[in-house]
C-alpha cells in the first residue's frame, strides 16, 4: 500500500512537473507553437486519447538507455498518450524536453503500431527562431524505426543553422523509440 501510494504520489508530481516547465518555458519567452493538448488532436484527429503511465524498473531504464544510445538513463517514470479508434491502437504520443544548445525544446514524438516514428510536432522552442528547422524537414522522420539510419550520420539529413537542433531532435525520436520498444517488451538491446 505504501508503495502504491508513493506511485501515486510520483505521478501527480510529474503532472504538476510537466505543467509548471510548459507554463516556465512560456513565461521565459519560448516560442510556444502548439500545446500538448492541440498536438495530440493533430496526431489523433477523432480518436480516443488515453494518459498513461509506466514505471520502469532499472533493467528497463537500462534496455533503453542501450537502445536510444544515451549516455544518461531515462527517467523511471514515463507519461504517454495512447490513440486508439474504433477499438484499435491508432498510435502512441510521447512529450520529450531536452536542451538544444542552453534553452530547452519540447516536441512530441508519435511512433505508429509498427513502432515507427508517425510525426514529430515542436510544442516549444526557446532557442532563437533561426535555429528550428523548417517543418518540411521533420517529415523525414515519419516511418523510420530505432536503427542505425535514424542517427545524423546516416539516414537524417543536417540543417545547416540548425545543426544542434537536428541532432538533439534525432536523439529524442531514438529516446522515444526505445522506451517504446523497452514499454511494449520488443526490446532486443
Amino acid at each position: 500500500m505504501e508503495r502504491l501510494s508513493r506511485i501515486r504520489v510520483l505521478s501527480f508530481a510529474r503532472s504538476i512537473g510537466v505543467a509548471a516547465a510548459w507554463l516556465a518555458a512560456a513565461a521565459a519567452g519560448a516560442k510556444v507553437f502548439l500545446t500538448p493538448e492541440e498536438a495530440l488532436k493533430l496526431a489523433f484527429p477523432g480518436a480516443a486519447v488515453e494518459r498513461k503511465t509506466a514505471y520502469l524498473t532499472e533493467a528497463q531504464q537500462k534496455a533503453a538507455q542501450k537502445l536510444s544510445g544515451d549516455e544518461e538513463l531515462p527517467s523511471a517514470l514515463v507519461t504517454y498518450y495512447v490513440g486508439t479508434k474504433d477499438s484499435r491502437l491508432v498510435g502512441t504520443a510521447y512529450i520529450d524536453t531536452h536542451t538544444v544548445r542552453t534553452m530547452p525544446e519540447t516536441i512530441m514524438v508519435v511512433v505508429d503500431p509498427s513502432g515507427a516514428i508517425a510525426r514529430i510536432e515542436v510544442l516549444s522552442f526557446s532557442e532563437p527562431e533561426e535555429y528550428l528547422p523548417k517543418a518540411h524537414w521533420y517529415e523525414q522522420f515519419q516511418g523510420k524505426p530505432l536503427d542505425d539510419e535514424l542517427s545524423m550520420k546516416r539516414g537524417i539529413r543536417a540543417v545547416t543553422g540548425a545543426t544542434l537542433t537536428a541532432r538533439a531532435t534525432t536523439d529524442a525520436a531514438r529516446r522515444v523509440l526505445a522506451l517504446y520498444k523497452v514499454l511494449q517488451g520488443t526490446s532486443k538491446p
